[in-house]
């Protein structure tokens, strides 16, 4: 007997197995693997889509897609197809812009860009770099379309965020009509205005 409480000391045990049962093994361990199998079911949430205006080609975009393959193999060169690898900060880069515009379509103007597409641009007049950062997988032009907008967000206010978010590879800001996006490099801190 218990001199304090005045109880058996076996019903003190009864009562705390009773009250704060401890299940065998195999039910903790079968738990731990429900409570898995759970999580690995449950898709992260939906930062947005990507989508190539190119090719058409759309792919979900969440904080596990797509695999850097994946994104390689949107951003292949438009005239010759060609998959390059492409630097992982940019689509890095791109989630986190994603994080920050719910459920937009994140456009893909120009990603990988041959030498052949890169001369071709140049010879039809548009302001490319004979040494291109897109010929080496270093470069991404893009634009966010918000959900319900139907044009997308102005590429000076996109140049801001990606300073504020301390992006300090190289801004391109394009704000023709015809030529609507921001580029973003990893090569050294610089900026311009392409048009």
């Amino acid at each position: 007997m218990c001199a304090a409480c005045g109880l058996l000391a076996s019903t003190s045990v009864v009562t705390r197995a009773a009250v704060d049962p401890v299940p065998p093994r195999s039910s903790l361990l079968d738990s731990k693997k429900a409570a898995a199998a759970s999580d690995a079911e449950d898709p992260p949430p939906l930062l947005g889509t990507l989508f190539q205006i190119h090719t058409g080609e759309r792919l979900v975009f969440d904080e596990r897609t797509p695999s850097q393959a994946q994104f390689d193999e949107l951003l292949a060169d438009r005239v010759t197809g060609t998959v390059h690898a492409v630097d992982p900060r940019l689509l890095d880069l791109l989630h986190r812009v994603a994080q920050r515009h719910p459920g937009a379509r994140v456009e893909i103007v120009s990603g990988y860009r041959s030498e052949k597409l890169n001369e071709m641009l140049r010879k039809k007049g548009h302001h490319v770099a004979s040494h291109s950062q897109h010929s080496l997988g270093h470069a991404v032009d893009f634009r966010i379309v918000e959900p319900e907008k139907e044009k997308a967000v102005d590429p000076r206010a996109m140049e801001q965020e990606l300073r504020g978010m301390g992006w300090d590879g190289g801004v391109g800001v394009y704000t023709l009509e015809s030529d609507w996006f921001v580029h973003a490099d990893v090569g050294p801190k610089r900026r311009w205005n392409g048009y």
